[in-house]
């Protein structure tokens, strides 16, 4: 979802960016969005049936300049897998872009039904509209 999210608010804004999405583990490759995070962000505009499920690899601390992530858990398994310091900088919890410092998670909305869904969407829409104020500085 957070992928979708960038992805349709750089575009309106005019701002080229590469924004791609992956998980930590591998249980889900090749698979595409929960059918419930599709009608979610379909109903705000936001088409990611086009996305397929990925697992983050070493080579994306080389390729992006950023690497953001929605949990601690994640954001463990994904420092872990950095060369040095410089690497492990690129990384950060998504929502520290709109509530900085405050290390909050974005909550995994499988078990909230389409409500948590759309909570989890508001949480990234805040933290996307943050990122890209900084980005258009």
């Amino acid at each position: 979802m957070a992928e979708g999210v960038l992805r349709t608010k750089a575009k309106e804004r005019g701002i080229s960016l590469e924004i791609d999405s992956s998980g930590t583990g591998d249980w889900h490759v090749g698979e595409t969005p929960d059918k419930r995070a599709q009608q979610c962000m379909n109903e705000r505009g936001d088409d990611i049936s086009d996305l397929r499920a990925r697992q983050f690899k070493k080579a994306d601390f080389n390729y992006y300049d950023r690497i953001f992530v929605m949990d601690r858990s994640n954001y463990q398994n994904v420092v872990a897998l950095a060369n040095d310091s410089a690497q492990k900088e690129k990384v950060e919890l998504f929502l520290n872009l709109s509530q900085p410092g405050e290390d909050r998670e974005v909550p995994d909305p499988y078990f909230g039904g389409n409500e948590g869904f759309k909570k989890v969407y508001d949480m990234l829409d805040e933290a996307a509209e943050s990122f890209l104020n900084q980005v258009d500085e």
